[in-house]
């Protein structure tokens, strides 16, 4: 839509992008500086990620304890989770608790796509235009917009002729969807997927999966929590506060293992045993470092996994074939937690296609046709095809930065940033959740994205104290960012594997490890250098 010239401009120190977890503290914290600022969110309410994916099953495989905000005690002390790893409806509850406990919703405006962003270089301030026609003039752009907020829809030639429903994760309608005794179909075996397939196993008639790369899998241990429980974890908040953001993702655990080297074969199986039982992510993220970067220990702590998904499957071997990974290392994708998952398979309904043997090749009227010729009929299609990460959001906006220059066409060359934070030749557009920082994925995203909004608020704060309005990262600076970023992904083994990590679930990204893998600790410890020593890789004027 082309915005109508008559509508006033709505004028503003800063326009935040977004109201989910970052966009909601990054609200909090302008406003507490005394800006004039607002938010703009495309759903109808709080919650980003939350908000959007209500797909059957979604919950975080963050603990409740060290998934929350870190700015206010008495806040954390007065919620009270009903279990470890809630479920998408309770997690949007607390969000919208957060935001109404600190007024929050009077500066959001929802319902409100923003189309463009460009740079006006004679005002210094960006012009923003928002889908409905509205025009906004800010001096500051935050982008708090997710880090999975671009999913990928249009996926396979002939989706608008299924004469059935196509529902996409990401998408999930508000008012659910009756699935009982209907011939389902799930594409995607990630994540998402994953949760997706374990809880409507019971409910449809028929479910047939579309599995093209197997996941290694860790059972999900999910106790109830009682209002004790809760009490002691707020007499540790502190301790966890500070404990979050110095470990390697951002979790109360870290590699605190002794080295591979220094233990033998039976003391290395006790220590996964030990965290496999733990039933969280401390398996990945906790247990041997080695494995992100040699090939033998990465072999062996996947065969550990694979060893009990073989159990769990029964042995059965065209179910372990296709179900159990071999091409790549434990941890070099994205480890979902999941609950009974992989005993989904040996239900009588559940049907198995292969699609790295026969593919999808179109949908047609009746369902999904494979490469085979074969149509498979279904009534309902599930998508669980995942997002363009950590860079679509921002890419499915037209942003124009000085000289005209295009985010989108830029970022199609190569995608860089600096610190994950800022983009040179884009002056005072900020960003979370961005490539090449922890944010993009290797990070329990509260933690993270906490951290990266109190780094932009202070530098906003230190500039207006400089008497400086406009703030852009050198290129010496970024190009040195993205230097270490890509000399620190390519030790490690993460960098061998296609995956959306890589950016290669989408045809045609550049190819770039999103996420920086030089630990959360580190990275804040280079964020904290730069403001300690004025931002010296940020210009400011």
């Amino acid at each position: 839509m082309n915005a109508p010239r008559d509508l006033p401009v709505t004028r503003l120190d800063a326009a935040v992008i977004g109201a989910g977890v970052a966009g909601l503290y990054q609200l909090h914290r302008l406003r507490e500086m005394g800006l004039d600022v607002r938010a703009y969110e495309t759903g109808s309410g709080v919650g980003g990620t939350w908000y959007w994916n209500r797909y059957p099953g979604a919950r975080f495989d963050s603990q409740a304890e060290i998934y929350q905000y870190w700015f206010d005690e008495a806040m954390y002390k007065a919620w009270q989770p009903s279990e470890r790893f809630p479920a998408q409806p309770e997690t949007e509850r607390w969000l919208n608790w957060v935001a109404d406990r600190m007024d929050l919703k009077k500066d959001i405006q929802f319902d409100t796509r923003i189309d463009s962003a460009h740079f006006n270089e004679t005002t210094q301030r960006w012009d923003i235009t928002t889908r409905q026609g509205e025009r906004i003039d800010a001096q500051y752009l935050v982008c708090c917009m997710g880090m999975l907020s671009a999913p990928l829809t249009d996926r396979f030639p002939g989706q608008s002729s299924f004469q059935g429903q196509i529902l996409h994760t990401a998408l999930w309608p508000q008012e659910g969807v009756d699935l009982k005794g209907k011939r389902v179909a799930v594409i995607g075996t990630g994540a998402t997927g994953i949760q997706v397939i374990q809880t409507i196993k019971g409910e449809v008639g028929e479910m047939t999966v579309f599995v093209r790369t197997p996941q290694y899998v860790i059972p999900m241990r999910n106790p109830k929590y009682s209002a004790a429980d809760w009490a002691g974890w707020g007499e540790r908040f502190h301790e966890l506060k500070q404990r979050v953001r110095s470990t390697f993702a951002g979790f109360d655990y870290d590699f605190d293992a002794p080295p591979w080297d220094s233990l033998t074969p039976a003391e290395r199986e006790a220590v996964l045993e030990r965290l496999w039982d733990d039933g969280s992510l401390s398996l990945w993220l906790s247990s041997f470092p080695e494995m992100f970067f040699d090939e033998a220990v990465s072999e062996v702590v996947s065969e550990f996994v694979r060893r009990k998904m073989r159990d769990r499957l029964k042995h059965d071997p065209a179910l372990c074939e296709l179900l159990i990974p071999t091409d790549y290392g434990f941890g070099t994708h994205r480890v979902p937690l999941e609950n009974g998952y992989l005993e989904a398979y040996l239900q009588d309904n559940v049907h198995t296609v292969n699609c790295r043997k026969t593919p999808i090749e179109r949908i047609v009227p009746e369902g999904i046709q494979t490469a085979d010729g074969t149509v498979h009929p279904f009534d309902v299609i599930i998508m669980a095809v995942g997002f363009d990460a950590g860079s679509g959001a921002l890419t499915r906006v037209d942003i124009r930065g000085r000289g005209g220059r295009s985010l989108k066409e830029e970022w199609q060359r190569e995608i860089r940033t600096a610190m994950g934070m800022q983009i040179h030749g884009y002056p005072n557009l900020f960003s979370t959740a961005s490539p090449l920082a922890p944010t993009a994925a290797l990070c329990n995203m509260t933690t993270c994205l906490q951290a990266q909004v109190d780094w932009v608020t202070d530098c906003i704060a230190y500039a207006r104290a400089q008497g400086k309005t406009v703030i852009e990262p050198t290129r010496e600076f970024e190009d040195a960012w993205v230097a270490h970023h890509d000399e620190t992904a390519n030790k490690t083994l993460v960098v061998k594997t296609d995956s959306w990590y890589m950016g290669s679930n989408v045809e045609g990204k550049p190819r770039r490890l999103l996420s920086y893998i030089g630990g959360v600790g580190n990275y804040h410890r280079q964020c904290d250098e730069q403001a300690a020593q004025g931002y010296p890789g940020f210009a400011m004027r």
